[in-house]
């Protein structure tokens, strides 16, 4: 790809011709930003604190005779105290929405961030508000594609899925196939600068995660006078071909998988919930029993029934790799893995539905407005460009490329596929990968993490050496993007850089962290082995926790879920936080549980209020604080029971 440096005569042009803004000047810039907003023609966004404003802005910004425009949203919370400048996000993909992001983001910045910042998040365009490209029912048809990458033809099999996904994608998200070679990212920065002239800034600090760091390394080598710093968090090297890329990410999530099958072995609870005491060991053998044909289970669904499922290759490697980007998302998991092992599928099912983003009662694709699998490719494969020749030609060239990944990466080689749609999508980009950036006067923070399975952490590496004033930090273990997750050393390093003014005191710097949060025990199959009705309860409160339908929950739908032993939970919103009805639920044989629950989230409290039939019946009240104290009062067996930990 080449970079193109749009004139600023252009940028002049299109906004006082194309884009119907006024230019801010020298004059003008004094306003508040709420006063700009509200002249940009700003509203609220949609279920969010933040100001949106629509910019019209040229679908092609190289070209000044193309009069053809595309609406891109941003959204802006002005700063609560003294205003330093903007602090803008590019969120990761390519394909997801920033805006959906943006509350939730802000809330985990230190206080002085938003004081100081107008905080900036925005939906690139093709995405979401700006755009909306969708082909989910194609997505998930081609996700679901049985390939068999190391035979001859299996590898057809996957040709053709990738073909047949382009050719469904382009019809469902129907949009001219012309307009498509626009969503690239060298143009989507531009967008991005015209905003920051609309607002009338100099300057402004950059933070891009994951696919974010590619679009941030492309506008400041496009715009590094209007940057007046950059952090790169999940970093990609813009040097590397996709080809080379893919391989360093294959081989990342297979070695990331590995370190999370190591911090099973390093903890005794996980250890003692493996059959076989060998979870690595378990895992090879499944992966080479699914790699024969699927394995029959049943599945409970929200009505108390159960369904004959297969289970595959295909959602074994999903959950897999959809759970490795995080140190809580790893431990489920695990805590999925380790049931398998005892011949238990269904929480493993769980997991790979939750990755898969489909209906585990229906199997069928969720809208998921907040991410765009269409956008993903319009921008990949205009970023990217896989060999030369015919549309065939350039797959099996792709293809051919994997026989060597396939034969050294012995777990998830299939992650090096992810770009093949893009030899059929319409389009001619630039073999040329840009040059190095080295930020020339432009402070750059690159943050990683060594388990980062997406962006491996050697990319941040290479791109880090090239910098002219850059800073390395580095988690150990961690998860894909470390900034914002609540860990106090990025986050104190990224804040004192923003907020202060304040540099690292060493170029490279290493922050302790995790593969794997602590391992919760998963609830034991009699509840029989269960020491008191505390332990009973305890045991319940994590079942319910650790469902992924719960632990990845939007915080809004009503949500009703098959308990694994029988009967059915139900969880949605409240006036006070969240509210639980359990009806004859049991995640243990012989302790099935009726009534309702709630976490009030002022004070912290989970309460279970129940009553209790199998082994023993009764009517038992559970709290479990803040702090993971917790007690069970009622009575059982016509006992009274009193209990705390």
């Amino acid at each position: 790809m080449i970079f193109r440096k749009t004139a600023y005569l252009t940028l002049l042009i299109g906004l006082v011709l194309i884009l119907s803004l006024t230019i801010i000047s020298p004059t003008a810039a004094q306003e508040s930003t709420a006063d700009i907003l509200e002249a940009l023609g700003g509203y609220p966004c949609p279920g969010s604190d933040f100001t949106c404003v629509t910019l019209t802005v040229p679908l092609d910004h190289f070209d000044p005779d193309n009069g053809e425009t595309i609406d891109v949203v941003f959204g802006v919370l002005p700063a609560t105290g003294e205003r330093k400048g903007m602090f803008i996000t590019a969120t990761g993909g390519p394909g997801s929405s920033g805006l959906a992001s943006a509350d939730s983001y802000t809330s985990a910045f230190d206080p002085s961030i938003p004081e100081h910042f107008d905080i900036v998040f925005f939906d690139q365009r093709g995405a979401a508000q700006s755009g909306n490209l969708q082909c989910s029912n194609a997505a998930t048809t081609y996700y679901e594609t049985e390939a068999d990458t190391t035979t001859p033809e299996g590898e057809a099999v996957l040709i053709a899925s990738a073909k047949q996904f382009v050719d469904d994608c382009l019809a469902e998200m129907d949009v001219p196939q012309e307009m498509l070679a626009f969503y690239g990212t060298d143009q989507a920065v531009e967008d991005l600068d015209l905003f920051r002239q609309a607002i009338g800034d100099e300057q402004i600090w950059l933070y891009g995660e994951s696919y974010g760091t590619q679009y941030a390394q492309t506008y400041a080598a496009a715009h590094p006078e209007n940057l007046a710093g950059l952090l790169l968090d999940g970093t990609v090297d813009l040097t590397l071909s996709g080809i080379e890329y893919y391989e360093q990410q294959a081989q990342a999530f297979n070695d990331v998988l590995l370190m999370t099958m190591d911090a099973c072995q390093q903890d005794e609870n996980c250890v003692a919930d493996v059959v076989g005491g060998d979870l690595l060991e378990f895992y090879d053998v499944i992966e080479s029993e699914l790699q024969t044909g699927g394995v029959i289970f049943q599945f409970p669904l929200p009505s108390g029934q159960t369904v004959e499922r297969q289970f595959s290759l295909v959602e074994l490697e999903s959950a897999v790799a959809g759970f490795l980007y995080s140190e809580g998302s790893r431990h489920l998991l695990l805590r999925a893995l380790t049931q398998a092992s005892g011949g238990n599928l269904v929480p493993l099912a769980r997991v790979a539905y939750n990755a898969m983003v489909v209906d585990p009662e229906t199997l069928l694709p969720i809208p998921d407005p907040t991410f765009s699998d269409a956008l993903f490719y319009a921008v990949e494969c205009n970023d990217y460009a896989y060999f030369t020749g015919t549309p065939e030609e350039r797959a099996e060239a792709y293809i051919r490329a994997g026989d060597e990944v396939d034969a050294s990466i012995p777990h998830l080689s299939s992650i090096f596929y992810g770009d093949l749609p893009c030899a059929f999508w319409p389009g001619n980009p630039s073999e040329e990968r840009p040059a190095a950036l080295k930020a020339e006067g432009i402070p750059t923070l690159v943050l990683g993490a060594t388990a980062d399975p997406a962006t491996p952490v050697g990319n941040g590496f290479s791109v880090y050496e090239n910098l002219a004033d850059g800073y390395l930090i580095t988690t150990e273990g961690g998860a894909h993007v470390i900034f914002g997750r609540g860990d106090e050393c990025p986050d104190a390093l990224v804040t004192a850089f923003l907020v202060d003014d304040q540099l690292p005191a060493e170029r490279e710097i290493d922050c302790q962290g995790e593969v794997s949060r602590p391992y919760v025990p998963n609830a034991p199959t009699d509840a029989a082995e269960f020491a008191d009705p505390l332990e009973s309860l305890d045991s319940a409160y994590n079942a319910i926790y650790y469902l992924p339908e719960y632990y990845y929950w939007d915080l809004e739908s009503l949500i009703l879920v098959g308990c694994s032993q029988g009967g059915t939970l139900a969880f949605s919103p409240s006036s006070i936080g969240e509210q639980f009805r359990l009806s004859n639920c049991a995640f243990s044989n012989g302790f099935v549980m009726s009534g309702t629950g709630t976490y009030d989230y002022d004070s912290g409290d989970f309460t279970l209020d129940v009553l209790v039939s199998g082994n023993a019946e009764g009517h038992l009240i559970y709290v479990q604080d803040f702090d993971g104290n917790s007690t069970v009062t009622g009575d059982l067996n016509g006992e009274p029971v009193d209990l705390s930990s």
